[in-house]
Formats: structure tokens, C-alpha cells, sequence
């Protein structure tokens, strides 16, 4: 773990993106709670794809496009 100043990070980005590869880097800001920088693994964020279908998803509710389930112990009768 590093912990550098808003001024260090600034001047040296590209050597604490690299450190940031092996070890959690923060930046202390000035009455502020301090920035983390990590790597993210794939995990960590939705593609392209899983965006779209969530948003598709939010338009398909928001305009009524919808299937109320009134059994749950027989989902299929709700749905077909």
C-alpha cells in the first residue's frame, strides 16, 4: 500500500498507475477523503452488452412490458 499526495500523484501518474498493477495506491486530498487506485479485474465492470440488456430491461418496466408472477411455487403458469 502507497500513500501519496494529490501534488506527487499528479506529477508522477504513470509510475503509480504502474505501482497500482502490484499494490492499492492512495491519494490523500485535502479535506477530503483520500482516492483509492486499483486495478480492476473483469469482474469488476458490466461490458457493452450486459449494459444495453440492463437498460432495455428498464425500458421493458417502465413501459408496462411485463409478467406478474401470481404463483410462486408454479412460475411457468405466470409466464406462458
Amino acid at each position: 500500500m502507497q500513500i501519496v499526495t494529490t501534488r506527487e500523484f499528479r506529477a508522477n501518474q504513470k509510475k503509480y498507475f504502474e505501482l497500482a498493477e502490484r499494490e492499492t495506491v492512495f491519494v490523500s486530498r485535502k479535506n477530503a477523503r483520500p482516492i483509492v487506485i486499483s486495478v480492476a479485474d473483469d469482474d469488476d465492470y458490466l461490458s457493452k452488452a450486459e449494459l444495453l440488456s440492463i437498460q432495455k430491461g428498464l425500458e421493458d418496466i417502465k413501459n408496462g412490458r411485463t409478467t406478474k408472477i401470481k404463483d410462486i411455487n408454479n412460475i411457468w403458469e405466470s409466464i406462458l
